[in-house]
Protein backbone atom coordinates (compact mmCIF):
# COMPACT_ATOMS: atom_id res chain seq x y z
CA UNK A 1 0.00 0.00 0.00
CA UNK A 2 0.90 3.96 -1.23
CA UNK A 3 1.47 5.39 2.11
CA UNK A 4 -1.48 8.12 2.59
CA UNK A 5 -0.41 11.96 2.56
CA UNK A 6 -2.58 14.52 4.08
CA UNK A 7 -5.12 15.61 1.43
CA UNK A 8 -4.84 19.26 2.62
CA UNK A 9 -0.89 18.75 1.81
CA UNK A 10 -1.40 17.52 -1.44
CA UNK A 11 -4.52 19.57 -2.68
CA UNK A 12 -7.08 17.06 -5.07
CA UNK A 13 -5.61 14.00 -6.69
CA UNK A 14 -3.50 14.63 -9.99
CA UNK A 15 -2.86 10.46 -10.84
CA UNK A 16 -3.19 10.00 -14.55
CA UNK A 17 -5.90 7.70 -15.93
CA UNK A 18 -4.44 4.09 -16.58
CA UNK A 19 -2.04 4.78 -13.38
CA UNK A 20 -2.90 1.20 -12.23
CA UNK A 21 0.26 0.31 -14.45
CA UNK A 22 2.72 2.98 -13.13
CA UNK A 23 5.96 1.95 -11.15
CA UNK A 24 5.18 4.99 -8.34
CA UNK A 25 2.12 3.62 -7.20
CA UNK A 26 4.04 0.63 -5.48
CA UNK A 27 6.57 2.80 -4.06
CA UNK A 28 7.40 0.56 -1.40
CA UNK A 29 8.99 -1.90 -4.18
CA UNK A 30 11.11 1.05 -5.52
CA UNK A 31 11.82 3.89 -2.67
CA UNK A 32 15.37 4.58 -2.84
CA UNK A 33 17.77 4.38 0.34
CA UNK A 34 16.92 7.03 2.62
CA UNK A 35 13.38 7.63 1.53
CA UNK A 36 10.31 6.61 2.53
CA UNK A 37 7.34 6.16 0.82
CA UNK A 38 5.87 9.40 1.91
CA UNK A 39 8.34 11.03 0.62
CA UNK A 40 8.49 9.76 -2.51
CA UNK A 41 4.79 10.01 -3.04
CA UNK A 42 5.10 13.52 -2.27
CA UNK A 43 7.61 14.09 -4.39
CA UNK A 44 5.80 12.25 -7.46
CA UNK A 45 2.48 14.42 -6.37
CA UNK A 46 4.94 17.85 -6.85
CA UNK A 47 6.23 16.83 -10.31
CA UNK A 48 2.71 16.05 -11.51
CA UNK A 49 1.46 19.68 -11.15
CA UNK A 50 2.75 21.77 -14.52
CA UNK A 51 2.41 25.48 -14.98
CA UNK A 52 -0.60 25.45 -12.09
CA UNK A 53 -2.65 22.75 -14.23
CA UNK A 54 -3.01 19.14 -13.71
CA UNK A 55 -1.76 16.25 -15.83
CA UNK A 56 -4.28 13.32 -16.39
CA UNK A 57 -2.59 10.94 -18.85
CA UNK A 58 1.31 9.98 -18.94
CA UNK A 59 1.02 11.10 -22.76
CA UNK A 60 0.60 14.78 -21.06
CA UNK A 61 3.60 14.74 -19.27
CA UNK A 62 6.72 16.72 -21.28
CA UNK A 63 10.04 14.43 -21.73
CA UNK A 64 11.78 17.28 -19.34
CA UNK A 65 9.92 15.93 -16.91
CA UNK A 66 10.04 12.42 -17.38
CA UNK A 67 14.37 12.72 -17.77
CA UNK A 68 13.97 14.35 -14.35
CA UNK A 69 12.12 11.61 -13.03
CA UNK A 70 14.61 8.96 -14.65
CA UNK A 71 17.79 11.21 -13.19
CA UNK A 72 16.23 10.05 -9.45
CA UNK A 73 15.91 6.57 -10.08
CA UNK A 74 18.09 3.63 -8.82
CA UNK A 75 19.27 0.85 -11.50
CA UNK A 76 16.89 -1.42 -10.79
CA UNK A 77 13.84 0.92 -11.22
CA UNK A 78 15.24 2.38 -14.40
CA UNK A 79 14.58 -1.74 -15.80
CA UNK A 80 11.26 -1.78 -14.34
CA UNK A 81 10.51 1.99 -15.81
CA UNK A 82 11.25 0.78 -19.23
CA UNK A 83 8.69 -1.55 -19.53
CA UNK A 84 6.34 0.59 -18.36
CA UNK A 85 5.06 2.46 -21.75
CA UNK A 86 6.59 4.19 -24.88
CA UNK A 87 7.26 7.65 -23.28
CA UNK A 88 8.92 6.16 -20.31
CA UNK A 89 10.78 4.20 -23.21
CA UNK A 90 11.90 7.00 -25.27
CA UNK A 91 12.73 8.94 -21.47
CA UNK A 92 15.02 6.06 -20.75
CA UNK A 93 16.41 5.92 -24.17
CA UNK A 94 17.67 8.96 -24.67
CA UNK A 95 18.08 10.09 -21.28
CA UNK A 96 19.35 7.30 -19.34
CA UNK A 97 23.65 8.17 -19.55
CA UNK A 98 24.76 5.87 -16.60
CA UNK A 99 23.49 2.54 -15.34
CA UNK A 100 24.86 -0.63 -13.20
CA UNK A 101 24.17 -4.03 -13.45
CA UNK A 102 26.32 -5.40 -10.97
CA UNK A 103 23.61 -6.11 -8.59
CA UNK A 104 22.33 -9.05 -11.41
CA UNK A 105 23.71 -11.96 -10.26
CA UNK A 106 22.45 -14.64 -12.59
CA UNK A 107 20.99 -13.98 -16.42
CA UNK A 108 23.13 -10.81 -16.57
CA UNK A 109 24.19 -11.67 -20.05
CA UNK A 110 20.31 -11.77 -21.39
CA UNK A 111 19.46 -8.73 -19.49
CA UNK A 112 22.28 -6.50 -21.21
CA UNK A 113 21.18 -7.94 -24.69
CA UNK A 114 17.86 -7.04 -24.27
CA UNK A 115 18.02 -3.42 -22.27
CA UNK A 116 21.34 -2.28 -23.84
CA UNK A 117 20.64 -1.66 -27.45
CA UNK A 118 17.61 0.51 -26.47
CA UNK A 119 20.29 2.80 -24.32
CA UNK A 120 21.83 4.42 -26.69
CA UNK A 121 23.15 7.48 -25.42
CA UNK A 122 25.23 5.39 -22.53
CA UNK A 123 28.43 7.04 -21.15
CA UNK A 124 28.77 4.98 -18.34
CA UNK A 125 28.18 1.04 -17.96
CA UNK A 126 28.93 -0.52 -15.15
CA UNK A 127 29.13 -4.74 -15.00
CA UNK A 128 31.38 -5.43 -12.10
CA UNK A 129 30.63 -9.26 -11.26
CA UNK A 130 31.08 -11.89 -7.99
CA UNK A 131 30.91 -14.67 -10.27
CA UNK A 132 31.92 -14.56 -13.96
CA UNK A 133 28.80 -14.02 -16.35
CA UNK A 134 29.59 -11.94 -19.39
CA UNK A 135 30.57 -13.35 -22.74
CA UNK A 136 32.27 -11.90 -25.80
CA UNK A 137 28.39 -11.30 -27.92
CA UNK A 138 27.27 -9.26 -24.53
CA UNK A 139 30.64 -7.10 -25.39
CA UNK A 140 29.81 -6.89 -28.90
CA UNK A 141 26.48 -6.11 -28.83
CA UNK A 142 27.38 -3.14 -26.39
CA UNK A 143 30.15 -2.01 -28.91
CA UNK A 144 27.54 -1.87 -31.79
CA UNK A 145 25.13 0.19 -30.12
CA UNK A 146 26.82 2.29 -27.52
CA UNK A 147 29.51 4.22 -29.34
CA UNK A 148 29.89 7.31 -27.08
CA UNK A 149 30.11 4.87 -24.06
CA UNK A 150 32.84 6.72 -21.89
CA UNK A 151 33.27 4.40 -19.12
CA UNK A 152 33.12 0.66 -19.23
CA UNK A 153 33.61 -1.65 -16.06
CA UNK A 154 34.22 -5.23 -17.40
CA UNK A 155 36.11 -6.49 -14.09
CA UNK A 156 36.64 -10.37 -12.96
CA UNK A 157 34.59 -11.11 -16.92
CA UNK A 158 37.17 -14.45 -16.84
CA UNK A 159 34.94 -15.65 -19.83
CA UNK A 160 35.87 -12.88 -22.40
CA UNK A 161 38.50 -13.25 -25.20
CA UNK A 162 40.28 -11.22 -27.41
CA UNK A 163 36.82 -10.96 -29.41
CA UNK A 164 35.62 -8.95 -26.48
CA UNK A 165 38.91 -6.27 -27.22
CA UNK A 166 38.64 -5.92 -31.14
CA UNK A 167 34.79 -5.03 -31.06
CA UNK A 168 35.35 -2.15 -28.38
CA UNK A 169 38.58 -1.02 -30.62
CA UNK A 170 35.89 -0.66 -33.26
CA UNK A 171 32.62 0.49 -31.67
CA UNK A 172 33.54 2.49 -28.48
CA UNK A 173 36.44 4.45 -29.46
CA UNK A 174 35.55 7.70 -27.54
CA UNK A 175 36.03 5.22 -24.18
CA UNK A 176 37.95 7.05 -21.42
CA UNK A 177 37.87 4.61 -18.72
CA UNK A 178 38.31 0.69 -19.02
CA UNK A 179 38.47 -1.52 -16.26
CA UNK A 180 39.26 -5.27 -17.13
CA UNK A 181 41.13 -6.26 -14.19
CA UNK A 182 41.17 -10.05 -13.60
CA UNK A 183 40.28 -11.07 -17.65
CA UNK A 184 43.00 -13.32 -17.46
CA UNK A 185 42.07 -14.65 -21.13
CA UNK A 186 42.77 -11.34 -23.06
CA UNK A 187 46.12 -10.88 -25.19
CA UNK A 188 48.67 -8.67 -25.37
CA UNK A 189 47.88 -8.46 -29.28
CA UNK A 190 44.21 -7.47 -28.74
CA UNK A 191 45.43 -4.86 -26.14
CA UNK A 192 47.82 -3.33 -28.60
CA UNK A 193 44.83 -3.09 -31.23
CA UNK A 194 42.35 -1.39 -28.25
CA UNK A 195 45.23 0.90 -27.79
CA UNK A 196 45.74 2.28 -31.45
CA UNK A 197 41.53 2.50 -31.65
CA UNK A 198 40.65 3.83 -28.25
CA UNK A 199 43.58 7.08 -28.12
CA UNK A 200 41.69 9.11 -25.54
CA UNK A 201 41.68 6.28 -23.05
CA UNK A 202 43.31 8.15 -19.10
CA UNK A 203 42.40 5.43 -16.83
CA UNK A 204 43.32 1.82 -17.35
CA UNK A 205 42.90 -1.24 -15.03
CA UNK A 206 44.74 -4.11 -16.53
CA UNK A 207 45.12 -5.78 -12.54
CA UNK A 208 45.52 -9.41 -12.96
CA UNK A 209 46.13 -9.52 -16.94
CA UNK A 210 48.72 -12.07 -17.08
CA UNK A 211 48.65 -12.37 -20.72
CA UNK A 212 47.90 -8.94 -21.75
CA UNK A 213 49.84 -6.62 -19.90
CA UNK A 214 53.46 -7.75 -21.24
CA UNK A 215 55.81 -4.76 -22.42
CA UNK A 216 54.64 -4.72 -25.89
CA UNK A 217 51.67 -3.80 -24.87
CA UNK A 218 52.95 -1.52 -22.79
CA UNK A 219 54.67 -0.18 -25.31
CA UNK A 220 51.70 0.02 -27.74
CA UNK A 221 49.86 2.09 -24.64
CA UNK A 222 52.45 4.35 -24.70
CA UNK A 223 52.71 5.35 -28.38
CA UNK A 224 48.93 5.61 -28.92
CA UNK A 225 47.61 6.99 -25.73
CA UNK A 226 49.88 9.86 -24.99
CA UNK A 227 46.41 10.99 -22.23
CA UNK A 228 46.69 8.48 -19.82
CA UNK A 229 46.88 9.30 -16.44
CA UNK A 230 46.55 5.95 -14.21
CA UNK A 231 47.02 2.23 -15.04
CA UNK A 232 46.98 -0.61 -12.65
CA UNK A 233 49.77 -3.51 -13.82
CA UNK A 234 48.93 -5.05 -10.51
CA UNK A 235 50.26 -8.59 -10.71
CA UNK A 236 50.96 -8.47 -14.22
CA UNK A 237 54.45 -10.51 -14.20
CA UNK A 238 55.18 -10.47 -17.53
CA UNK A 239 55.58 -6.93 -17.14
CA UNK A 240 59.57 -5.90 -17.11
CA UNK A 241 61.36 -2.30 -17.65
CA UNK A 242 61.27 -1.74 -21.44
CA UNK A 243 57.87 -1.99 -20.75
CA UNK A 244 57.59 0.73 -18.09
CA UNK A 245 59.51 3.10 -19.47
CA UNK A 246 57.89 3.43 -22.50
CA UNK A 247 55.09 4.49 -20.40
CA UNK A 248 57.56 6.75 -18.42
CA UNK A 249 58.36 8.69 -22.31
CA UNK A 250 55.32 7.94 -24.00
CA UNK A 251 52.43 8.80 -21.03
CA UNK A 252 54.11 11.91 -19.24
CA UNK A 253 51.24 12.97 -17.83
CA UNK A 254 50.79 10.03 -15.76
CA UNK A 255 49.64 10.28 -12.15
CA UNK A 256 49.26 7.01 -10.92
CA UNK A 257 50.81 3.79 -11.69
CA UNK A 258 50.07 0.41 -9.60
CA UNK A 259 53.25 -1.95 -10.65
CA UNK A 260 52.64 -4.06 -7.09
CA UNK A 261 53.90 -8.01 -7.86
CA UNK A 262 55.85 -6.71 -11.34
CA UNK A 263 58.85 -8.94 -10.08
CA UNK A 264 60.57 -8.43 -12.90
CA UNK A 265 61.19 -4.56 -12.85
CA UNK A 266 64.17 -2.51 -11.55
CA UNK A 267 65.51 0.88 -10.54
CA UNK A 268 65.80 1.47 -14.33
CA UNK A 269 61.36 1.47 -14.63
CA UNK A 270 61.43 3.48 -11.46
CA UNK A 271 64.23 6.20 -11.99
CA UNK A 272 62.53 6.52 -15.57
CA UNK A 273 59.33 7.73 -13.90
CA UNK A 274 60.93 9.69 -12.12
CA UNK A 275 62.39 11.58 -14.27
CA UNK A 276 59.81 11.99 -16.63
CA UNK A 277 55.97 11.34 -15.25
CA UNK A 278 56.36 14.88 -13.30
CA UNK A 279 52.41 14.89 -12.70
CA UNK A 280 53.30 11.14 -10.62
CA UNK A 281 51.47 11.11 -7.32
CA UNK A 282 50.50 7.80 -6.73
CA UNK A 283 53.10 4.40 -6.74
CA UNK A 284 52.73 0.93 -5.65
CA UNK A 285 56.10 -1.02 -5.40
CA UNK A 286 54.93 -3.66 -3.47
CA UNK A 287 56.39 -7.19 -3.44
CA UNK A 288 58.83 -5.45 -6.38
CA UNK A 289 62.55 -6.92 -4.35
CA UNK A 290 64.54 -5.30 -7.22
CA UNK A 291 64.28 -1.73 -6.26
CA UNK A 292 67.02 -0.41 -4.36
CA UNK A 293 67.99 2.74 -2.49
CA UNK A 294 68.89 3.76 -6.09
CA UNK A 295 65.69 4.30 -7.64
CA UNK A 296 64.42 5.86 -3.79
CA UNK A 297 67.02 8.88 -4.08
CA UNK A 298 65.91 9.42 -7.97
CA UNK A 299 62.16 9.82 -7.04
CA UNK A 300 63.32 11.83 -3.92
CA UNK A 301 65.51 14.37 -6.22
CA UNK A 302 62.64 14.27 -8.66
CA UNK A 303 60.97 16.70 -6.10
CA UNK A 304 63.49 19.54 -7.27
CA UNK A 305 62.97 18.99 -10.40
CA UNK A 306 59.54 19.45 -10.09
CA UNK A 307 59.96 22.41 -8.72
CA UNK A 308 61.96 24.04 -11.83
CA UNK A 309 60.22 22.65 -14.79
CA UNK A 310 56.74 22.61 -13.85
CA UNK A 311 56.84 25.68 -12.02
CA UNK A 312 59.47 27.75 -12.98
CA UNK A 313 60.19 27.96 -9.23
CA UNK A 314 56.56 29.80 -8.54
CA UNK A 315 54.91 27.96 -6.27
CA UNK A 316 51.20 27.40 -7.79
CA UNK A 317 49.86 24.64 -5.14
CA UNK A 318 50.31 24.25 -0.93
CA UNK A 319 53.27 21.83 -0.47
CA UNK A 320 52.05 18.68 0.09
CA UNK A 321 49.61 18.84 -3.31
CA UNK A 322 53.22 18.90 -5.04
CA UNK A 323 54.99 15.33 -6.06
CA UNK A 324 54.20 12.04 -4.73
CA UNK A 325 51.54 11.90 -2.21
CA UNK A 326 50.66 7.91 -1.80
CA UNK A 327 53.71 5.36 -1.85
CA UNK A 328 53.70 2.04 -1.72
CA UNK A 329 57.31 -0.09 -0.88
CA UNK A 330 55.85 -3.28 1.19
CA UNK A 331 58.21 -6.45 0.96
CA UNK A 332 61.05 -4.11 -0.66
CA UNK A 333 63.66 -5.75 1.24
CA UNK A 334 66.48 -3.92 -0.01
CA UNK A 335 65.83 -0.40 0.92
CA UNK A 336 67.74 1.42 3.89
CA UNK A 337 66.48 3.90 6.28
CA UNK A 338 68.81 6.78 4.80
CA UNK A 339 67.17 6.45 1.37
CA UNK A 340 63.17 6.23 2.23
CA UNK A 341 63.90 9.11 5.14
CA UNK A 342 65.50 10.93 1.96
CA UNK A 343 62.04 10.42 0.18
CA UNK A 344 59.99 11.66 3.45
CA UNK A 345 61.35 14.61 3.82
CA UNK A 346 61.40 15.87 0.08
CA UNK A 347 57.53 14.82 0.05
CA UNK A 348 55.72 16.02 2.97
CA UNK A 349 52.43 14.66 1.49
CA UNK A 350 53.82 10.86 2.54
CA UNK A 351 52.99 9.85 6.12
CA UNK A 352 54.11 6.98 8.51
CA UNK A 353 51.75 8.50 11.19
CA UNK A 354 49.11 6.76 12.64
CA UNK A 355 46.09 7.05 10.48
CA UNK A 356 47.86 8.94 7.72
CA UNK A 357 49.18 6.21 5.88
CA UNK A 358 50.60 7.47 2.74
CA UNK A 359 53.55 5.68 2.87
CA UNK A 360 53.24 2.01 3.14
CA UNK A 361 56.66 -0.23 4.41
CA UNK A 362 54.70 -3.13 5.76
CA UNK A 363 57.24 -6.34 5.55
CA UNK A 364 60.66 -4.14 5.92
CA UNK A 365 61.23 -4.09 9.77
CA UNK A 366 64.51 -2.08 8.84
CA UNK A 367 62.78 0.68 8.13
CA UNK A 368 60.87 1.22 11.45
CA UNK A 369 62.79 4.33 11.99
CA UNK A 370 61.49 6.12 9.27
CA UNK A 371 59.20 8.93 10.33
CA UNK A 372 57.32 11.58 8.57
CA UNK A 373 57.42 14.97 8.89
CA UNK A 374 54.95 14.82 11.78
CA UNK A 375 56.37 13.10 13.68
CA UNK A 376 59.61 16.42 13.88
CA UNK A 377 56.44 18.78 13.78
CA UNK A 378 55.31 17.13 17.24
CA UNK A 379 59.17 16.39 18.50
CA UNK A 380 59.27 20.08 17.90
CA UNK A 381 56.48 21.03 20.13
CA UNK A 382 57.16 18.59 22.58
CA UNK A 383 60.87 20.61 22.91
CA UNK A 384 58.72 23.99 22.92
CA UNK A 385 56.90 23.66 25.54
CA UNK A 386 59.83 21.71 27.60
CA UNK A 387 61.45 24.92 27.04
CA UNK A 388 58.35 27.23 27.78
CA UNK A 389 57.80 25.31 30.95
CA UNK A 390 61.41 25.93 32.20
Amino acid sequence: MCTKIPQALIGPRIWPRNSHNLPFLHVDSYVSPGMNGGELELRFYSLMVVGGGVITDWSEIPMELLLRIVSLLDDRTVVVASAVCGGWRDAIRWGLTRISFSWCKNNMNNLVLSLVPKFRNLRVLILRQDKPQLVDNVVETIANSCHDLEDLDLSKSFKLSDRSLYALAHGCQKIMKLNISGCSSLSDNALAYLSSCCRKLKILNLCGCVKAASDKALKAIAYNCSQLQSLNLGWCEEVGDAGVMSLAYGCPDLRALDLCGCLLITDESVIALANNCLHLRTLGLYYCQNITDRAIYALAHSRVKNKHQMWGGVKTEDEEGLGLMSLNISQCTALTPPAVQALCDSFPALHTCPGRHSLIISGCLNLTSVHCACAFQAHRAVNALTHHAY
